[in-house]
Protein backbone atom coordinates (compact mmCIF):
# COMPACT_ATOMS: atom_id res chain seq x y z
CA UNK A 1 0.00 0.00 0.00
CA UNK A 2 2.64 2.48 0.80
CA UNK A 3 4.31 1.43 -2.53
CA UNK A 4 0.97 2.46 -4.45
CA UNK A 5 0.91 5.77 -2.54
CA UNK A 6 4.37 6.53 -2.97
CA UNK A 7 4.19 6.11 -7.13
CA UNK A 8 0.15 8.14 -6.88
CA UNK A 9 1.89 11.08 -5.66
CA UNK A 10 2.08 13.14 -9.15
CA UNK A 11 -1.74 12.60 -9.02
CA UNK A 12 -2.26 14.68 -5.88
CA UNK A 13 -2.25 17.95 -7.22
CA UNK A 14 -4.17 16.96 -9.48
CA UNK A 15 -7.12 15.44 -6.82
CA UNK A 16 -6.30 18.24 -4.64
CA UNK A 17 -7.12 21.37 -7.59
CA UNK A 18 -10.46 19.41 -8.93
CA UNK A 19 -11.83 19.30 -4.85
CA UNK A 20 -10.29 22.39 -4.31
CA UNK A 21 -12.04 23.86 -7.32
CA UNK A 22 -15.26 22.35 -6.75
CA UNK A 23 -15.68 23.49 -2.94
CA UNK A 24 -14.41 27.06 -4.42
CA UNK A 25 -17.78 27.01 -7.08
CA UNK A 26 -19.76 26.48 -4.10
CA UNK A 27 -18.51 28.93 -1.85
CA UNK A 28 -18.76 31.77 -4.69
CA UNK A 29 -22.25 30.59 -5.58
CA UNK A 30 -21.61 29.39 -8.57
CA UNK A 31 -22.44 26.04 -7.73
CA UNK A 32 -25.78 26.29 -6.12
CA UNK A 33 -26.31 24.63 -2.34
CA UNK A 34 -30.03 24.15 -1.06
CA UNK A 35 -30.64 25.51 2.30
CA UNK A 36 -33.99 24.54 4.07
CA UNK A 37 -35.72 26.23 6.63
CA UNK A 38 -36.40 23.59 9.25
CA UNK A 39 -33.41 21.62 11.38
CA UNK A 40 -30.42 19.73 9.35
CA UNK A 41 -27.39 18.42 10.41
CA UNK A 42 -24.79 17.14 9.01
CA UNK A 43 -22.67 14.75 10.22
CA UNK A 44 -19.51 13.83 8.49
CA UNK A 45 -15.66 13.82 7.73
CA UNK A 46 -12.75 14.95 5.75
CA UNK A 47 -10.93 11.36 5.30
CA UNK A 48 -12.31 8.28 4.21
CA UNK A 49 -12.56 5.41 6.14
CA UNK A 50 -14.19 5.02 9.90
CA UNK A 51 -13.80 7.96 12.34
CA UNK A 52 -17.32 6.93 14.32
CA UNK A 53 -19.88 8.21 12.09
CA UNK A 54 -22.60 5.66 12.87
CA UNK A 55 -22.29 6.26 16.63
CA UNK A 56 -22.20 9.95 16.85
CA UNK A 57 -25.88 9.49 14.67
CA UNK A 58 -27.01 7.49 17.05
CA UNK A 59 -26.23 9.62 19.88
CA UNK A 60 -28.09 12.52 18.14
CA UNK A 61 -30.94 10.38 17.82
CA UNK A 62 -31.15 9.22 21.56
CA UNK A 63 -30.57 13.47 22.77
CA UNK A 64 -33.64 14.34 20.41
CA UNK A 65 -35.98 11.31 19.97
CA UNK A 66 -38.02 12.17 22.77
CA UNK A 67 -38.41 15.36 22.07
CA UNK A 68 -38.44 15.85 18.32
CA UNK A 69 -39.98 13.45 15.47
CA UNK A 70 -36.42 12.78 13.55
CA UNK A 71 -35.38 11.25 9.67
CA UNK A 72 -31.86 9.70 9.55
CA UNK A 73 -30.63 10.29 5.54
CA UNK A 74 -27.83 8.42 3.94
CA UNK A 75 -26.88 7.18 0.65
CA UNK A 76 -26.74 3.72 1.87
CA UNK A 77 -23.02 3.19 0.78
CA UNK A 78 -22.57 -0.16 -1.04
CA UNK A 79 -26.84 -1.09 -1.07
CA UNK A 80 -28.48 -3.16 -3.96
CA UNK A 81 -30.97 -0.68 -4.95
CA UNK A 82 -31.09 2.68 -6.26
CA UNK A 83 -33.12 6.05 -5.60
CA UNK A 84 -34.93 6.68 -2.72
CA UNK A 85 -36.24 4.27 -0.45
CA UNK A 86 -37.57 4.61 3.47
CA UNK A 87 -36.79 1.43 5.93
CA UNK A 88 -39.33 -0.71 6.97
CA UNK A 89 -39.69 -4.49 8.25
CA UNK A 90 -39.40 -5.94 4.77
CA UNK A 91 -36.65 -4.34 3.71
CA UNK A 92 -32.96 -5.68 4.22
CA UNK A 93 -29.42 -4.58 4.85
CA UNK A 94 -28.29 -5.15 1.43
CA UNK A 95 -31.36 -3.07 0.42
CA UNK A 96 -30.89 -0.66 2.19
CA UNK A 97 -27.03 -0.64 3.88
CA UNK A 98 -25.25 -1.44 6.45
CA UNK A 99 -25.50 1.68 9.22
CA UNK A 100 -29.34 3.00 7.66
CA UNK A 101 -30.59 -0.51 8.55
CA UNK A 102 -28.96 -0.16 11.91
CA UNK A 103 -30.36 2.77 12.65
CA UNK A 104 -33.80 1.08 11.85
CA UNK A 105 -32.93 -2.15 13.69
CA UNK A 106 -32.29 -0.06 16.91
CA UNK A 107 -34.96 2.90 16.62
CA UNK A 108 -37.61 1.97 14.32
CA UNK A 109 -41.02 3.37 15.58
CA UNK A 110 -39.07 6.54 16.72
CA UNK A 111 -38.00 7.70 13.68
CA UNK A 112 -37.66 7.88 10.22
CA UNK A 113 -34.64 5.66 8.55
CA UNK A 114 -33.74 6.38 4.64
CA UNK A 115 -31.58 6.39 1.64
CA UNK A 116 -30.61 8.55 -1.33
CA UNK A 117 -27.79 9.57 -3.34
CA UNK A 118 -29.79 12.27 -3.69
CA UNK A 119 -29.89 14.18 -0.39
CA UNK A 120 -32.30 17.07 -1.56
CA UNK A 121 -34.64 14.60 -3.25
CA UNK A 122 -34.48 12.43 -0.09
CA UNK A 123 -35.12 15.26 1.82
CA UNK A 124 -38.37 16.38 -0.04
CA UNK A 125 -39.44 12.71 -0.27
CA UNK A 126 -39.33 12.66 3.39
CA UNK A 127 -41.17 16.19 4.00
CA UNK A 128 -44.11 14.34 2.55
CA UNK A 129 -44.27 11.66 5.55
CA UNK A 130 -46.92 11.82 8.12
CA UNK A 131 -45.85 12.79 10.53
CA UNK A 132 -43.46 15.08 8.96
CA UNK A 133 -39.91 14.82 10.36
CA UNK A 134 -39.02 18.06 12.32
CA UNK A 135 -35.12 17.45 12.49
CA UNK A 136 -33.26 15.56 9.71
CA UNK A 137 -29.88 13.81 10.04
CA UNK A 138 -27.66 13.46 7.06
CA UNK A 139 -24.97 10.89 7.48
CA UNK A 140 -21.87 10.83 5.85
CA UNK A 141 -22.46 13.99 4.19
CA UNK A 142 -19.95 16.77 4.47
CA UNK A 143 -18.90 16.76 0.57
CA UNK A 144 -22.22 16.57 -0.19
CA UNK A 145 -22.92 20.27 -0.88
CA UNK A 146 -25.74 21.05 -2.64
CA UNK A 147 -27.47 20.68 0.61
CA UNK A 148 -26.37 23.17 3.16
CA UNK A 149 -26.92 22.04 6.41
CA UNK A 150 -27.60 24.18 9.21
CA UNK A 151 -25.30 22.42 11.28
CA UNK A 152 -22.25 20.77 10.35
CA UNK A 153 -20.76 18.14 12.54
CA UNK A 154 -17.07 16.81 11.87
CA UNK A 155 -15.30 13.93 12.95
CA UNK A 156 -11.78 13.57 13.03
CA UNK A 157 -9.83 10.36 14.65
CA UNK A 158 -7.54 10.76 17.58
CA UNK A 159 -5.00 8.89 16.04
CA UNK A 160 -5.16 10.23 13.27
CA UNK A 161 -6.19 13.82 12.85
CA UNK A 162 -6.96 15.21 9.40
CA UNK A 163 -4.34 17.99 9.89
CA UNK A 164 -1.63 15.42 9.99
CA UNK A 165 -3.06 14.19 6.72
CA UNK A 166 -2.45 14.83 2.76
CA UNK A 167 -5.39 14.27 0.15
CA UNK A 168 -5.90 10.82 -1.95
CA UNK A 169 -4.68 9.00 -3.11
CA UNK A 170 -1.09 10.20 -1.25
CA UNK A 171 -3.35 9.99 1.95
CA UNK A 172 -7.07 9.47 2.85
CA UNK A 173 -8.47 12.79 2.81
CA UNK A 174 -11.31 13.73 0.64
CA UNK A 175 -11.09 17.09 0.29
CA UNK A 176 -7.96 19.65 1.47
CA UNK A 177 -7.72 20.38 5.44
CA UNK A 178 -9.39 23.78 4.47
CA UNK A 179 -12.48 21.78 4.22
CA UNK A 180 -12.87 21.81 8.02
CA UNK A 181 -13.74 25.52 8.03
CA UNK A 182 -17.42 24.67 7.24
CA UNK A 183 -17.86 23.16 10.60
CA UNK A 184 -19.51 24.86 13.75
CA UNK A 185 -18.57 21.61 16.18
CA UNK A 186 -15.58 19.41 15.32
CA UNK A 187 -15.31 16.32 17.28
CA UNK A 188 -12.05 14.12 17.94
CA UNK A 189 -13.05 10.53 17.85
CA UNK A 190 -12.07 7.29 19.47
CA UNK A 191 -9.87 8.94 22.41
CA UNK A 192 -8.70 7.14 25.15
CA UNK A 193 -11.47 7.33 27.41
CA UNK A 194 -9.16 9.27 30.30
CA UNK A 195 -7.43 11.71 27.99
CA UNK A 196 -5.25 13.91 30.29
CA UNK A 197 -4.98 17.60 29.90
CA UNK A 198 -2.06 18.19 27.77
CA UNK A 199 -2.93 15.57 25.01
CA UNK A 200 -6.00 17.61 24.78
CA UNK A 201 -3.87 20.78 24.55
CA UNK A 202 -1.91 19.51 21.75
CA UNK A 203 -4.78 18.29 19.97
CA UNK A 204 -6.14 21.76 19.97
CA UNK A 205 -2.83 23.56 18.95
CA UNK A 206 -2.81 21.15 16.05
CA UNK A 207 -6.39 21.58 14.83
CA UNK A 208 -6.43 25.54 15.82
CA UNK A 209 -10.31 26.12 15.71
CA UNK A 210 -11.70 29.06 14.26
CA UNK A 211 -13.64 31.74 16.30
CA UNK A 212 -16.87 30.36 15.41
CA UNK A 213 -16.07 27.09 16.15
CA UNK A 214 -16.10 24.11 19.23
CA UNK A 215 -13.66 21.08 19.73
CA UNK A 216 -14.86 18.52 21.88
CA UNK A 217 -13.52 15.11 22.58
CA UNK A 218 -15.34 11.63 22.57
CA UNK A 219 -14.24 8.46 23.48
CA UNK A 220 -15.91 4.53 22.95
CA UNK A 221 -17.95 3.27 25.10
CA UNK A 222 -18.03 -0.55 25.30
CA UNK A 223 -20.55 -2.97 26.58
CA UNK A 224 -20.12 -5.59 29.45
CA UNK A 225 -22.16 -7.77 27.54
CA UNK A 226 -22.66 -9.59 23.90
CA UNK A 227 -25.79 -9.81 22.53
CA UNK A 228 -27.99 -11.28 19.61
CA UNK A 229 -31.28 -10.94 18.89
CA UNK A 230 -32.78 -12.83 22.27
CA UNK A 231 -29.84 -13.66 24.38
CA UNK A 232 -26.42 -12.47 25.88
CA UNK A 233 -23.03 -13.17 26.93
CA UNK A 234 -20.62 -11.65 29.37
CA UNK A 235 -17.39 -10.48 28.39
CA UNK A 236 -15.92 -11.07 31.08
CA UNK A 237 -14.32 -14.54 31.87
CA UNK A 238 -15.02 -15.15 28.27
CA UNK A 239 -13.79 -18.23 27.15
CA UNK A 240 -11.56 -18.05 23.65
CA UNK A 241 -13.93 -16.93 20.88
CA UNK A 242 -13.77 -15.21 17.52
CA UNK A 243 -13.61 -11.78 16.62
CA UNK A 244 -14.98 -11.34 12.99
CA UNK A 245 -15.11 -7.56 12.06
CA UNK A 246 -15.79 -5.87 8.32
CA UNK A 247 -15.06 -1.97 9.30
CA UNK A 248 -12.60 0.39 8.42
CA UNK A 249 -10.68 0.03 11.86
CA UNK A 250 -10.84 -2.61 14.12
CA UNK A 251 -8.23 -1.50 16.34
CA UNK A 252 -10.14 0.29 19.04
CA UNK A 253 -12.03 -3.26 19.59
CA UNK A 254 -9.01 -5.63 19.32
CA UNK A 255 -7.07 -3.11 21.50
CA UNK A 256 -10.57 -2.83 23.98
CA UNK A 257 -10.49 -6.98 24.35
CA UNK A 258 -6.89 -7.69 25.04
CA UNK A 259 -7.16 -5.14 27.49
CA UNK A 260 -9.42 -6.94 29.36
CA UNK A 261 -7.16 -9.87 29.31
CA UNK A 262 -9.52 -11.97 26.54
CA UNK A 263 -8.31 -14.81 24.47
CA UNK A 264 -9.72 -15.08 20.84
CA UNK A 265 -8.78 -15.64 16.86
CA UNK A 266 -9.74 -12.19 14.94
CA UNK A 267 -11.01 -12.60 11.58
CA UNK A 268 -10.18 -9.11 9.61
CA UNK A 269 -12.36 -8.21 6.85
CA UNK A 270 -12.43 -5.14 4.83
CA UNK A 271 -15.13 -2.30 5.31
CA UNK A 272 -18.46 -2.78 4.14
CA UNK A 273 -17.79 -7.08 3.66
CA UNK A 274 -20.03 -8.68 1.54
CA UNK A 275 -19.58 -11.70 3.33
CA UNK A 276 -19.64 -14.61 1.13
CA UNK A 277 -21.52 -18.72 1.59
CA UNK A 278 -17.35 -19.65 2.01
CA UNK A 279 -17.25 -16.90 4.60
CA UNK A 280 -20.80 -18.34 6.08
CA UNK A 281 -19.31 -22.19 5.96
CA UNK A 282 -15.91 -21.52 8.07
CA UNK A 283 -18.08 -19.58 10.67
CA UNK A 284 -19.91 -22.70 10.85
CA UNK A 285 -16.95 -24.92 11.81
CA UNK A 286 -16.21 -22.57 14.42
CA UNK A 287 -16.87 -24.24 18.16
CA UNK A 288 -16.31 -20.94 20.03
CA UNK A 289 -18.80 -18.29 20.16
CA UNK A 290 -18.64 -15.42 17.35
CA UNK A 291 -18.52 -11.82 18.78
CA UNK A 292 -18.91 -9.39 15.80
CA UNK A 293 -19.83 -5.27 16.02
CA UNK A 294 -23.22 -4.17 15.67
CA UNK A 295 -23.15 -3.11 11.81
CA UNK A 296 -21.90 -6.65 10.19
CA UNK A 297 -24.18 -8.50 13.19
CA UNK A 298 -26.90 -6.98 10.52
CA UNK A 299 -25.35 -8.81 7.82
CA UNK A 300 -24.92 -11.52 9.27
CA UNK A 301 -27.84 -12.36 11.50
CA UNK A 302 -29.99 -13.52 8.10
CA UNK A 303 -27.93 -16.78 8.21
CA UNK A 304 -29.97 -19.23 10.34
CA UNK A 305 -26.53 -21.87 10.58
CA UNK A 306 -24.91 -19.69 12.98
CA UNK A 307 -27.16 -17.78 14.56
CA UNK A 308 -27.19 -19.74 18.23
CA UNK A 309 -23.34 -18.54 18.37
CA UNK A 310 -22.98 -14.91 16.83
CA UNK A 311 -23.16 -12.25 19.28
CA UNK A 312 -22.46 -8.44 18.70
CA UNK A 313 -20.81 -6.03 20.54
CA UNK A 314 -23.19 -2.70 21.23
CA UNK A 315 -21.46 0.45 21.59
CA UNK A 316 -22.01 4.34 22.23
CA UNK A 317 -19.89 7.37 22.59
CA UNK A 318 -19.13 9.64 25.94
CA UNK A 319 -18.25 12.98 24.83
CA UNK A 320 -16.65 15.43 27.80
CA UNK A 321 -18.33 18.83 28.05
CA UNK A 322 -21.29 16.81 27.35
CA UNK A 323 -23.95 19.64 28.83
CA UNK A 324 -22.12 22.05 26.11
CA UNK A 325 -22.29 19.94 23.07
CA UNK A 326 -26.02 19.24 23.86
CA UNK A 327 -26.70 22.59 23.94
CA UNK A 328 -25.10 23.79 20.97
CA UNK A 329 -27.62 21.07 19.45
CA UNK A 330 -30.51 21.58 20.87
CA UNK A 331 -29.61 25.87 20.81
CA UNK A 332 -29.63 24.85 16.80
CA UNK A 333 -32.68 23.16 16.59
CA UNK A 334 -34.78 25.47 18.87
CA UNK A 335 -33.74 28.90 16.93
CA UNK A 336 -34.30 27.07 13.31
Amino acid sequence: MKFLRAIAIPIMPFYYLVTSFRNCLYDWGLKKSTFFNFPVICVGNLSVGGTGKTPMIEYLIRLLKDDYKIATLSRGYKRKTKGFLLANDHVSAEELGDEPFQFYNKFKGNIHVAVDGNRIHGINQLMVLNPRPEVFLLDDAYQHRRVKAGLNILLTSYDNLYVNDYVLPVGNLRESRRGANRAEIIVVTKCPKHLDKDKKISVMEQINIKDNQRLFFSYIKYAQQAQSSNSYIKLEGLKPFTLVTGIANAHPLVKHLKEMGLDFEHLNFKDHYEFSSQDVKRFEALSSPIITTEKDYMRLKKYSTIADKLYYLPIEIGIDKTEVFNRMVLDYIKNN
